[in-house]
């Protein structure tokens, strides 16, 4: 018997250091790593001794005698993997970074930004000696897009959150959450009061699309959507018309078959999970029956993962079809084609609703008055002229349009949703490359006492797994900087700044996040989340602290306290 990664999986390679025999991979320092849309384990070496089920926090991994028929293809990718890549060269992980013993009493570090990214790196620094570390961000929770991103209906992926907790609860590590900076704090503050700043800001903001009709009501962004489905305080009033029998989403990622998924879902399926209440209740009268979503580029380019896509084919009670099926489509077939060609051949059942994937086809026009109604759109070919992308070295390739468009290509549709990509925005005080959209670094290093990680670093690319790889070699410029005496000693004995009265620190945290978990026990669901920033604020106050010293709320300092945002060494 052998284990096998069942789904899109974190790949932080928790997993990778249980393994006895070392057959899980790629592995750090192999190729790959950090860059793959998950790990496989060889099936020749593999002992079944269960060790990484263990230790996998998102619950990936499966025994391949208990695979369901919907899981069965992970088997044969597993054994794909290693068809391509034997690893018999390897030596056995794993490569751990040595301790790095800081030169000063004590390292202080400010990390901007409280998602993965974040997080990840506030892990890698607090594994050296001698490191304190407060992480900021603009809302009152932490987590970022694993809490407000993934998909209600993928809660294994959130479990990734058991990882964020073991960073919260090693000592020097704290919070200072409801806290923007720019606003609350500014770049000025972090500097004078740690050693160095690290943004892990990401991309909040989309992409536009640039065509007429934009703007008209139900034409919006997938960024924006899937926040209002999973409580976003920013934007969890927002208001989509469900009121018409077909949606488009525009993109081919894996953001666009989520929002899909979410809206062709049965409402009773979803409300076993942590999604808004509002976006439930407003999902139980949506007369959506269809959801088309576009591709620009022909299916061997499309850029949603292997796994999700292998998802999306195994739902039983949604129909996902598949339309201009090119007919010149590569001979070399990959697995991601070989899906998309079984779906083309599948034939829908009547009555269901349908998920339908429309490759070769761009907007062109968003149609209404002051309401959409439809989308013009043309049909696209691929350019066989291929580009070398010299960042990822792939071969891209770019859909030309036909430059003509017929009356029939217009769809209709009441809803108009794009997920073209995430962007990020210019952080004050930080140079910023608007063509990349992220901030020009060298090793995460933005210049000494300064640095970045995430998207805000290497742009909108990448899985949760890859932000561990991403911190460490910020992290790793950063010793080198402190080790070479290029950061400035923070003023003072503790950050002078101090938090504005309503800074949430990890007690008010912990007191959101069991508030949350306590209703969601009452309903049978993970949580149920509060959705209005004043509520959440309220929700930290009221909260019954844990059985240590800290603090709901962050406050200013007295010499010799702990930095202010959180609740000190815990």
């Amino acid at each position: 018997m052998t284990y096998v990664v069942t789904r899109s999986c974190c790949a932080d390679a928790s997993c990778v250091l249980a393994c006895p025999v070392n057959c899980i991979h790629p592995a750090p320092g192999e190729p790959g790593f950090g860059r793959t849309e998950m790990l496989y384990v060889d099936p020749r070496t593999c002992v079944d001794c269960g060790a990484c089920t263990t230790a996998c926090p998102v619950d990936a991994l499966k025994p391949h005698t208990r695979l369901t028929e919907a899981e069965l293809p992970f088997l044969a990718l597993n054994r794909a993997y290693y068809d391509d890549h034997p690893h018999e060269d390897r030596t056995p992980m794993a490569v751990v970074p040595p301790q790095r013993r800081t030169s000063a009493a004590e390292l202080r570090v400010a990390v901007v930004g409280a998602g993965p990214a974040g997080l990840f790196a506030a892990d890698e620094l607090l594994r050296h000696p001698g490191v304190t570390v407060t992480v900021h961000d603009r809302l009152p929770t932490p987590y970022g897009l694993a809490r407000a991103g993934v998909a209600p209906d993928h809660q294994d992926t959130k479990r990734v959150a058991r990882l964020f907790r073991a960073v919260e609860n090693q000592p020097g590590f704290s919070y200072r959450l409801n806290t923007e900076i720019g606003r609350d704090l500014h770049h000025e503050d972090l500097l004078r009061d740690h050693h160095a700043v690290i943004y892990a800001v990401g991309a909040a903001t989309d992409r536009r699309l640039g065509i007429d009709g934009e703007e008209l009501h139900g034409s919006a962004s997938a960024t924006d959507f899937v926040a209002w489905y999973n409580g976003h305080p920013d934007h969890s009033a927002g208001s989509y018309p469900l009121d018409g029998e077909r949606a488009v989403v525009i993109g081919n990622g894996n953001v666009a078959l989520d929002v899909a998924r979410i809206l062709a879902a049965d409402p009773d399926t979803l409300s076993r999970t942590d999604i808004s209440d509002r976006a439930l209740a407003a999902l139980r009268t949506s007369r959506i029956r269809e959801v088309v979503v576009l591709g620009r580029r022909g299916p061997a380019e499309a850029a949603f993962t292997l796994p999700e896509l292998l998802a999306l084919a195994a739902l039983d009670d949604i129909d996902v079809l598949v339309e201009n099926w090119p007919a010149d489509l590569p001979a070399d077939a990959t697995p991601g084609t070989e899906v998309l060609a079984e779906l083309a051949a599948r034939t829908p059942v009547p009555g269901r609703r349908r998920i339908v994937l429309r490759f070769l086809t761009r907007p062109v026009r968003i149609v209404g008055d002051d309401r959409v109604t439809g989308l013009t759109v043309e049909r696209t070919a691929v350019d066989t002229r291929t580009a070398l992308d010299t960042r990822t070295a792939l071969d891209t390739r770019t859909a030309l349009g036909t430059r003509t468009v017929e009356a029939t290509d217009t769809i209709e549709a009441s809803l108009v949703l794009r997920a073209i990509g995430y962007r990020a925005r210019p952080v004050p005080g930080l140079p910023f490359d608007e063509t990349t959209g992220a901030v020009p670094h060298d090793r995460g290093r933005v210049r000494p006492g300064v640095y970045v990680a995430g998207w805000i670093k290497r742009g909108p690319s990448g899985f949760i797994g890859t932000n561990k790889s991403c911190a460490q070699e910020t992290v790793s410029a950063l010793l080198d900087d402190l080790e070479a005496g290029l950061l400035t000693p923070p003023v003072g004995d503790a950050p002078a700044s101090g938090a504005h009265p309503d800074a949430v620190g990890l007690d008010g945290w912990r007191a959101i996040d069991e508030e949350e978990r306590a209703a969601g026990r009452l309903q049978g669901r993970p949580r149920v989340k509060i959705l209005d920033r004043e509520a959440l604020l309220a929700a930290a106050r009221s909260g019954r602290p844990p059985r240590r010293s800290g603090r709901l709320f962050s406050r200013r300092p007295t010499a010799g306290s702990t930095p202010s945002g959180g609740s000190g060494p815990g």
